[in-house]
């Protein structure tokens, strides 16, 4: 008898293990199904509003400094706050990178025997893409997500809405003077990686690798144009904006409390970083398509 009840209990926990484990299986493939529908629609919806946010900036930007109205005061404040959350962290990361360009390029150079080109090939690749994509990724870092941080909470807080209310624009009164600010900011991070990234190079392969200076900057400036200058700085200007909007749309449509401004600080990250490697390929493509050049 007691055996019969023990083999009863053992079927009955097994049936239940067996029940629970197609119950989670179920719920497992229902929430599956359920993001591969929603996750297209999602992120199409969250392209659209940063695409519509952006073009309404840069109309209001455009709008407000051709009539006077631009938010000069805030521009500052927050081109300010910008440059003092990233103008350290850009400096100690460009030494490094600069560094290591040079290393991998004089190693290059010295198994095809062309030493001297050192220069030209490490120097031309901070400016030409080193610079533009550490300024644009530090951006995104430092200051993508403390633009995130500054919206989301006051979107929590009803901030936002109060000001619809009143009639102030939110659009033009806090998304403009940062979108402007990001862009200054970020053509002048991207001339600071330049300089440091150069200055690194060089000073690593004179002292280091034993290199000619000479020859270090003589081939830099054989090679390197003024195009490739304004193409780093074109990127610049694209990365930052890309920075200021994807930030200022994750922020303005926080939702969820103190959790919902985190989650879309993490989201603000991941997208901006995403979007400006995918936005880099594509710049660098079609410049050499429309601006092809000979040598490095």
């Amino acid at each position: 008898m007691m055996i019969s009840r023990e083999t009863d209990a053992r079927e009955n926990t097994r049936a239940a293990a067996d029940s629970g484990a197609s119950s989670a299986t179920r719920e497992i493939t229902a929430w599956f199904r359920g993001y591969l529908r929603r996750h297209p629609v999602t992120a199409l919806e969250t392209v659209g509003g940063q695409f519509v946010l952006g073009v309404r900036a840069l109309q209001y930007l455009c709008v407000d400094i051709a009539t006077g109205r631009f938010a000069f005061a805030e521009f500052v404040r927050q081109a300010a706050f910008m440059a003092s959350a990233a103008v350290l962290p850009t400096i100690f990361v460009s030494l490094p990178i600069g560094v290591t360009l040079s290393i991998q390029f004089g190693l290059l150079a010295g198994q095809v025997g062309a030493t001297s080109l050192a220069g030209a090939a490490s120097g031309l690749a901070v400016i030409r893409q080193g610079a533009p994509m550490v300024a644009a990724l530090l951006m995104a870092a430092a200051v993508g997500s403390a633009i995130c941080a500054d919206l989301g909470s006051r979107k929590i807080r009803d901030e936002l809405d109060a000001m619809e209310v009143m009639g102030v624009s939110v659009v033009r009164r806090l998304v403009v003077p940062r979108l402007a600010a990001a862009v200054v900011v970020g053509v002048s991070l991207t001339g600071v990686v330049c300089f440091v990234g150069f200055l690194a190079g060089y000073l690593f392969n004179v002292f280091v690798q034993s290199g000619a200076p000479g020859s270090f900057v003589a081939t830099f400036a054989s090679f390197a144009t003024v195009s490739d200058l304004v193409l780093t700085l074109f990127k610049a200007v694209v990365y930052g904006a890309i920075v200021a909007v994807v930030a200022c749309e994750k922020g303005l449509s926080t939702k969820g409390g103190p959790a919902g401004v985190a989650n879309s600080v993490n989201s603000t990250v991941v997208a901006s970083i995403l979007l400006l490697m995918t936005v880099n390929v594509g710049v660098t493509q079609l410049s050499m398509i429309l601006l092809p050049r000979q040598g490095l």
